[in-house]
């Protein structure tokens, strides 16, 4: 991973790269903080590889739990194109677990804790009930587990 680092210094100049515990990209500081992994390099070179992708596609925001789905989705997308560039096979059954831990994420957030319907979101903090009309609010953080919080509906 250390000559893909050095690489990736070299080519993207605008994106800092910070040693770290995790892989994250900070669009405040536009930079990627990574870790070396011993317990499987070739993740590590992948989740390195996809942090990079987002800073390259300038992710910095997204404005419901849906928005930040389809970002995950276009940096893996191109960390595959990135991976090419830097002969780095990317597994997809890998791509596919971590998109499967934001799917399940917006599966939990997104269900109505009255009647289990599940919805979309009203605003980025909240979700209504198509089917029971239940308002829940939900975190902020897309790290933290899903709590969701229903509103009192005053008739």
């Amino acid at each position: 991973m250390k000559k893909l680092l050095e690489q990736l210094r070299a080519d993207y100049p605008q994106i800092a790269f910070v040693y770290g515990d995790a892989f994250y990209w900070s669009p405040q500081d536009k930079s990627v903080t990574y870790c070396e992994s011993s317990n499987d390099p070739a993740v590590a070179t992948w989740s390195l590889l996809h942090e990079v992708s987002h800073g390259i596609l300038d992710h910095t925001s997204y404005k419901s739990d849906f928005e930040l789905m389809e970002l995950e989705v276009a940096a893996w997308h191109h960390a595959l194109n990135l991976g090419k560039k830097y002969h780095v096979r990317i597994d997809q059954e890998h791509i596919q677990d971590c998109l499967d831990t934001y799917r399940d994420w917006l599966h939990r957030r997104s269900t109505c804790p009255t009647c289990s319907m599940v919805s979309v979101q009203k605003d980025p903090k909240s979700y209504e009930c198509f089917n029971c009309r239940c308002v829940w609010h939900v975190s902020n953080s897309r790290f933290c587990r899903p709590y969701r919080l229903k509103k009192t509906v005053i008739a």
